[in-house]
């Protein structure tokens, strides 16, 4: 099973302590995990929280993804209903979750995540998430609780009040900083050089290293990807998708005017 080796080697570079991919929220051709995977990236992280994408659109993202070395996960727009479920049956191998607040609310997360005796997952079989397996329901029950990842979002006061509550809840292998709502709900949005900012980045990660978690971010380029590793951050998403082409693009476009400025001055 490809698929599944591919899945286990995904849980263990999370328990070993090193992962790096990229946040999609614009492009979802069929080639975009060829093209990640081709460029060495562990993951993909696919966004519904703010991106109005659907299920639809994702389940052909997750068959895309399906036999490659790489890991999609999907970030779900709230904690509440059957999306956990949802996005995970479809194929994704781990779910990222907003706004974790609270022990309680990371242990729910567990819950709706994970097969009995973990959880209380519903159960389906032989569709996308156990590669359309005749296995023994028993068997694929405890593969997926083995591989699932779940990453709680950091992004609140009361959320950084609780991280090492959070933190110690088995079953969550991820702490994800959210840095823009994290700022916004301590009073000082976009500040991310505030020292109560920067003294709750530091906390985020020893909650993650005290429980033998990996604290994660996003970075928008390579000196913040440095900074934040330089933090202690493990699993590092390097842009969004649109973001990278957008300054990839002006850089060439403004080389392109320079050139032709040089034309003119000649």
């Amino acid at each position: 099973m490809v698929l599944e080796n591919k899945k286990s080697v995904t849980k263990n570079k999370v328990a070993k302590g090193h992962l790096s991919g990229m946040l999609v929220f614009e492009f979802f051709s069929t080639g975009m995990p060829m093209i990640a995977a081709s460029a060495g990236a562990d993951f993909l992280m696919y966004d519904m929280e703010h991106t109005g994408i659907g299920f639809e659109t994702l389940k052909n993202q997750m068959a895309a993804c399906r036999g490659l070395d790489i890991a999609p996960f999907v970030r779900v727009p709230t904690v509440e209903g059957n999306t956990i479920c949802q996005a995970l049956d479809i194929g994704a191998h781990g779910v990222m979750i907003p706004m974790i607040e609270t022990a309680d609310q990371a242990r729910d997360l567990v819950k709706r995540a994970y097969y009995p005796p973990i959880g209380k997952r519903g159960t389906a079989f032989g569709v996308a998430h156990d590669d359309y397996s005749d296995r023994a329901p028993a068997a694929i029950m405890a593969d997926a609780n083995e591989k699932t990842i779940l990453i709680a979002m950091i992004e609140t006061a009361e959320g950084l009040k609780n991280v090492d509550e959070i933190a110690a809840v088995e079953g969550i292998d991820v702490l994800w900083l959210g840095h823009f709502d994290l700022t916004s709900s301590m009073g000082i949005p976009g500040q991310l050089d505030h020292p109560d900012y920067l003294a709750a980045v530091s906390r985020i990660v020893s909650a993650a290293n005290k429980n033998g978690k990996l604290a994660g971010f996003m970075a928008v380029n390579k000196a913040v990807a440095e900074e934040y590793w330089g933090h202690g951050f493990r699993m590092i998403a390097y842009g969004i998708d649109h973001i990278l082409l957008k300054a990839e693009l002006n850089s060439g476009i403004n080389f392109i005017n320079s050139l032709s400025n040089k034309t003119v001055e000649n």
